[in-house]
């Protein structure tokens, strides 16, 4: 389909994009890479009066090092974050993950941050910067402020970015020598996701000390299996000692009904998924 009418801005610095967000307000989108909002054009979902292209903005591109945490900006790309040593080194999980986001040709055109703000409970960034502790930087005219993931995401599609302010960074704290795994569950190979779930395993001995479970797809927003967290660690990283407690994961979640699978079926599916991914990222 042919996208509706609408003007284009493409503005050279996060100043500049902001009086533009503050002049068009709620007729205003903001555009990165375009995976996601370029299809919702093309559909006609949304119309817009104004696209706001912030990839030319040089100031919130690249991937550095910030303390005891790794920041990723809102211009780096997919591929940005895979080719990284930072992110290949310090947040295994994330990297991971992020091979199985779409194909090589839109992880080339589409950003981190552009997924995070998009909020697509079936995309496969949410979950494992939640489970990662990540902290979304939002920018507006009056500065920045920082939200914990856990309150970053609100509903379907929605976060906590006002109209009139811009993502430009997420900081995930280093997970160094964290095992990692990303388990997702398609109908067909790099597709979006009808379950995901993204571990992160820190063990000792065979036994897990720490673990972090992020789950995709299991409600309105990426979620956090906190309860789960807790039961596995002690846990010795076995089959038998952590089935029980990865069947749980489904629950308090909220999964959707669909073609793909109903919602008992999708608790069922995430508690085995659940069981992999951490026996994968322990090294079991």
């Amino acid at each position: 389909m042919i996208p509706p009418e609408f003007d284009y801005a493409a503005p050279a610095t996060v100043a500049e994009a902001l009086a533009l967000l503050a002049e068009h307000g709620d007729e205003a989108k903001v555009m990165s890479g375009g995976q996601s909002l370029l299809p919702v054009l093309r559909m006609r979902l949304n119309a817009p009066g104004i696209v706001v292209d912030i990839s030319r903005i040089e100031e919130i591109k690249g991937i550095t090092e910030v303390g005891d945490a790794i920041r990723i900006g809102a211009g780096a790309t997919y591929q940005d974050a895979l080719d990284s040593d930072l992110v290949r080194e310090h947040l295994a999980l994330l990297h991971t993950s992020l091979r199985e986001v779409a194909d090589e040709q839109i992880r080339h055109r589409g950003t981190v941050c552009g997924a995070l703000a998009h909020a697509d409970p079936a995309g496969d960034v949410g979950a494992p910067v939640l489970a990662l502790d990540g902290r979304m930087v939002i920018q507006g005219q009056d500065g920045e402020r920082t939200v914990e993931g856990s309150d970053f995401f609100v509903d379907l599609f929605e976060t906590a970015v006002g109209e009139d302010e811009l993502l430009v960074a997420v900081e995930i704290p280093k997970h160094t020598g964290w095992g990692a795994h990303y388990e997702k569950f398609v109908r067909v190979s790099h597709q979006w996701a009808i379950i995901g779930i993204a571990a992160a395993v820190r063990a000792e001995g065979g036994t897990i000390a720490e673990a972090k479970v992020g789950l995709t797809n299991m409600g309105a927003t990426p979620l956090r299996a906190t309860a789960v967290e807790q039961a596995l660690v002690g846990k010795e990283a076995t089959e038998e000692a952590i089935a029980e407690v990865c069947a749980q994961v489904g629950e308090g979640t909220d999964p959707p009904s669909d073609l793909n699978g109903q919602a008992d079926y999708r608790k069922h599916v995430a508690g085995v998924l659940t069981r992999r991914a951490v026996l994968a990222a322990a090294g079991a």
